[in-house]
């Protein structure tokens, strides 16, 4: 039986999840459903299509993912299904879709149609969970909608690389739970840009000289506990999905603080790589 996943921005106060999840059980009463969020900033495409893209893949092949975030249906926005990488994504066409098709081309993408004369304000419930039942079941696509091939693209999410390849500017894509805060520069691309050179990483005023490959990388684990003083240390690291992120080493939002708010840092802020010669 296939897996249905959910990210929406629809917190966990009111009866949406529920709702869905509902309409689902009631026709798939053995379906496997998994939260991947519901804590998405509302309308925000960044962090929703950062959330996905990073978690599709550990599900396996068939699995299908509905994504709630700003779905309203209108003359702009259509509704789509789309096959990519043998996963199944149901989202409105709003360009968090367009984020997952950057390296990957999608075997199959169509617009919704069944519902062209339905009138409702919660299409996540009325269309996606119902188009989702039907693909759970083995249902054909080609059912449901017609052939579609205008993606609408997020914009200004691509980090800008000056002519002489000295300066990479990118910006802050998402907060995590902890405060890190997590840019839109990827390993590879500043590896690739580096071509050996050393570089500096700055977001407002502060400046980072090293990057870690791990929270824990800067640790001196000869000294005895009581004298590393590490809780609180500003960091820059590449994290598990290989993206430049900037953090307080075991910090929280919850009780101290954490980057995002201690250093005053917010989404779409810029960040920049300055890379110069080895000394």
């Amino acid at each position: 039986m296939a897996i249905i996943t959910l990210t929406t921005d629809f917190g966990l106060k009111d009866h949406y999840v529920a709702a869905v999840k509902g309409v689902i059980y009631s026709e798939i009463p053995e379906i496997t459903i998994v939260d991947v969020s519901h804590k998405v900033t509302p309308f925000n495409y960044n962090e929703a299509s950062y959330i996905i893209k990073n978690t599709y893949q550990n599900f396996p092949k068939g699995t299908i993912h509905i994504i709630g975030v700003d779905s309203e249906l209108n003359s702009e926005t259509q509704h789509l299904a789309m096959l990519l990488d043998g996963h199944y994504f149901i989202c409105a066409n709003n360009g968090i879709l367009s984020v997952l098709n950057t390296t990957k081309h999608p075997e199959k993408l169509i617009e919704i149609t069944t519902h062209q004369d339905l009138h409702d304000n919660f299409p996540v419930k009325t269309v996606f969970a119902k188009v989702a039942c039907h693909i759970a079941r083995g249902g054909n696509l080609d059912v449901i909608g017609r052939p579609f091939h205008k993606l609408k693209e997020v914009t200004n999410i691509t980090p800008v690389i000056n002519p002489d390849e000295t300066i990479i500017v990118g910006h802050i894509q998402y907060i995590d739970n902890y405060g890190n805060i997590i840019t839109n520069l990827s390993k590879e691309l500043i590896t690739r840009i580096a071509k050996g050179r050393q570089f500096k990483v700055t977001v407002r005023n502060f400046v980072f000289d090293t990057v870690y490959n791990s929270y824990g990388a800067f640790v001196n684990y000869d000294a005895p506990k009581e004298k590393r003083m590490n809780e609180g240390k500003r960091i820059a690291l590449y994290n598990s999905n290989t993206h430049l992120e900037i953090a307080l080493y075991k910090s929280s939002l919850e009780t101290a603080g954490g980057a995002s708010t201690l250093l005053g840092i917010s989404y779409r802020d810029s960040v920049s790589v300055t890379f110069f010669e080895k000394k």
